[in-house]
C-alpha cells in the first residue's frame, strides 16, 4: 500500500508555437493492494486522455514516475510557478 501520495503536475507553454500543454503525475493506491500510476495529458484546459500503469510494488511505480518526469523536462515542461 503506497504510503506517501506523489502528484505531480507540469506544463509547457509556448505562444510562438500555439503549445499550452499539461502532464500529470501521480502515485495512487488502487482497490487490490496494488499501486497504480496514473498519466493525463493535453491541452492545458481541456479534459485530455489517461493512462493507468498497475504495479506489484511501489519502488517500481517511482521508477517509472521519475523516468517520465526525465523525459518531459527535457522537452521542457515545468511545475508550476
Amino acid at each position: 500500500m503506497t504510503v506517501q501520495p506523489y502528484p505531480l503536475y507540469i506544463e509547457r507553454i509556448d505562444p510562438s508555437k500555439n503549445m499550452a500543454r499539461f502532464y500529470a503525475l501521480s502515485i495512487e493506491p488502487n482497490l487490490f493492494g496494488e499501486t497504480s500510476l496514473v498519466r493525463s495529458w493535453g491541452r492545458i484546459g481541456s479534459r485530455g486522455q489517461q493512462k493507468i500503469h498497475v504495479f506489484d510494488s511501489e519502488a517500481k511505480a517511482v521508477d517509472l514516475l521519475l523516468a517520465l518526469l526525465r523525459q518531459k523536462r527535457s522537452r521542457g515542461y515545468l511545475p508550476l510557478q
